[in-house]
């Protein structure tokens, strides 16, 4: 390319190389009586010594750079020959009609942090993220995958392949956490539960399964008798129908041991009898399971929001309900009560259940232990979503992606949720 040498009006300046500006866009000379090699042309003097290089004639391809030193830019901006950036774009214009009126006096608009996607990302508070999901999984004796039909999208799983392709699916999202609960064969319930200890029961054998094919992957489990009571309750029942709670926790350290010999990594007893979880950390660690950790259902309501999970275990009452053993919905500070005896019992992880109607118990468990606190966001929840989404009534992902992202900002660590696979989904940008 050819060149010339040119001397600026001030000594001061040194010598520079000028370029052919024709082989540059948006490269026009600007100086007094400047001529370049081997043009012919006049050239337009400019009444200011502007070097004009603008992005938007760059047609879209990268802008060419002139091949100056540093020096020799910098002598070009002092001698005045600055190169020209975009203009200021114009003021947005109001619509007509908008009323002309004085600014607010205010010295602080919290808008201003909110005015683009980058800074509103730069100034979340909560984030959410397939490692916070705890995936819930249904599972049966048979060989077949049967839908759950209060619950679109779940599924009682075959043990032995359909639960193993649904890990798989959730750990390819960042999803490296389940909890397992088992349909059990009627044949197999009794008054007293004992299918519960039985090491070579569906749920025993579902976990030495998926640590064989999944060594890393984290697996919590149900501790509670109403899987496996012919009286649908989470404990034995007397014949007057009083829950014994003694007898069902001694029940209950033998289900959890169970499970930590079958190779559990976190035991959850969701049963609400009071002393479980001392009972269960003594009896896990006289086994030598000491790294076995305990999630207690602290907070567990008689809620009207567990039906459809009911419905995918077979496990409703055959009598009464649940209310004299799990929390009444109305009240608050008893849940402080159940924190306090569960942490002094050695419980490692604290959770509440259900989950979004739940939010303040959450915040409060959140703000007085030190715990890392679960929340459930059951099945009812799960099914109003759904529901609403076949409706078209809401927008299914947009609602479950906001009330996921609630229970993380009530203060919730981890989150178990029939939603974890698609929200995972969701968040590695999968298509639905």
């Amino acid at each position: 390319m050819g060149s010339t040498t040119i001397f600026s009006a001030s000594s001061t300046v040194p010598a520079m190389k000028v370029l052919d500006w024709k082989n540059y866009v948006g490269l026009k000379p600007t100086v007094n009586d400047l001529r370049f090699s081997g043009v012919k042309t006049s050239v337009k003097v400019c009444p200011k010594r502007v070097l004009i290089v603008r992005a938007s004639e760059t047609q879209g391809g990268p802008m060419k750079k002139l091949g100056l030193s540093d020096a020799e830019c910098e002598a070009a901006v002092v001698a005045g020959n600055v190169p020209e950036a975009p203009p200021v774009p114009p003021k947005p214009a109001a619509p007509a009609g908008t009323p002309v009126v004085p600014l607010l006096p205010l010295s602080r608009r919290p808008r201003r942090n909110r005015k683009s996607p980058t800074l509103r990302a730069s100034f979340r508070e909560t984030n959410l993220s397939p490692s916070n999901f705890v995936y819930p999984l249904f599972i049966h004796e048979g060989e077949e995958d049967t839908p759950i039909g209060a619950m679109p999208g779940c599924y009682r799983l075959g043990w032995r392949h359909g639960l193993v392709e649904e890990v798989a699916k959730a750990r390819d999202v960042g999803v490296n956490s389940i909890v397992l609960f088992p349909k059990v064969p009627d044949a197999l319930k009794s008054p007293t539960g004992d299918e519960a200890y039985n090491d070579n029961g569906l749920f025993p054998r579902a976990i030495r399964l998926l640590k064989d094919k999944f060594p890393d992957l984290v697996i919590y489990t149900d501790v509670a008798l109403d899987p496996y009571s012919s009286d649908g309750h989470d404990g034995i029942v007397r014949e007057d129908g009083v829950i014994m709670n003694d007898e069902t926790v001694h029940q209950l350290c033998k289900q959890a041991v169970s499970q930590a010999r079958a190779g559990a990594d976190v035991v959850s007893p969701s049963d609400m009898m009071d002393g479980r979880v001392g009972a269960i950390r003594t009896a896990l660690d006289a086994e030598g399971f000491h790294h076995v950790s305990i999630m207690s259902y602290t907070a567990k309501y008689a809620s009207s929001f567990y039906g459809p999970f009911r419905e995918a275990l077979d496990s409703n009452p055959r009598f009464g309900d649940k209310k004299t053993y799990q929390m009444n919905p109305a009240n608050y500070r008893e849940a402080l009560i159940e924190a306090c005896e569960d942490e002094s019992e050695g419980a490692d992880i604290l959770l509440v259940k259900p989950g979004l109607p739940y939010l303040d118990i959450i915040r409060l468990l959140r703000e007085k232990s030190p715990l890392p606190i679960a929340a459930y966001q059951v099945s009812g929840e799960y099914s109003m979503i759904k529901a609403g989404g076949v409706l078209n009534m809401i927008d299914e992902e947009r609602v479950m992606m906001e009330s996921l992202m609630c229970l993380r900002r009530a203060g919730a660590d981890i989150i178990l949720t029939y939603f974890a696979l698609q929200a995972a989904r969701y968040l590695c940008g999968e298509k639905r």
